[in-house]
């Protein structure tokens, strides 16, 4: 059962947005998916209240009577996404079951130094045993900010996937419960060739 994490020490990064449509590009592929949160906020818990019942099931957190988060049977596919700031003991206990670690990254400079950093840290943590890779997200074409982001890019230790531009077609269908992959491919064509590099690695082993 995959694990993929979704982290970025810097709140306001697209977290949740990334973490909802990976979840939504492997319900779409047939599998059996858990979107679960690690932050108070439950973003994600509260974003699945919105999915209509008629798109591919994305499940959250089975909860026990003891409050113990298990994912739900049969799961094949987890998703977590993680909340700001993460650090330490919770860092470590996340690193255990994580088989992937997806990073996103916006063009500024105090998300570069502060992710940097986190990269690092995550390196450590890992010892080659995880799969780290950043995604630049909500990327401004043709601007001064993207131009420093890309140059910063080419100097991480990691790979470096794509980078997603900034729409409103993720807000817009975050409103009703949808990602990308539940949309006619011919309304965002363009965004879904920039997630390709991205779902190839995920479907790698």
């Amino acid at each position: 059962m995959p694990v993929i994490v979704v982290a970025n020490p810097k709140g306001g990064v697209g977290k949740s947005t990334l973490s909802s449509n990976i979840a939504g590009y492997f319900a779409r592929s047939g599998h059996t998916v858990m979107l679960g949160d690690i932050d108070r906020q439950q973003s994600s818990r509260l974003w699945l209240k919105l999915r209509p019942a008629d798109m591919p099931l994305i499940s959250p957190w089975d909860i026990s009577e003891e409050k113990i988060a298990r994912p739900p049977k049969g799961t094949t596919h987890v998703v977590l996404d993680t909340p700001a700031g993460m650090h330490g003991k919770h860092l470590d206990a996340v690193m255990k079951i994580a088989d992937k670690v997806v990073i996103p990254l916006q063009a500024s400079v105090f998300d570069i130094y502060a992710t940097q950093e986190f990269i690092n840290e995550l390196l450590k943590r890992s010892r080659g045993k995880v799969q780290i890779a950043v995604v630049g997200n909500r990327v401004k074409e043709h601007t001064l900010a993207t131009e420093h982001l890309g140059e910063y890019l080419e100097t991480v230790k990691v790979p470096v996937l794509t980078m997603l531009r900034d729409t409103q077609n993720y807000a817009h269908l975050a409103a009703h419960g949808l990602t990308l992959f539940d949309v006619a491919p011919t309304k965002i064509e363009r965004d879904l060739e920039l997630w390709q590099p991205l779902t190839k690695w995920l479907d790698k082993a």
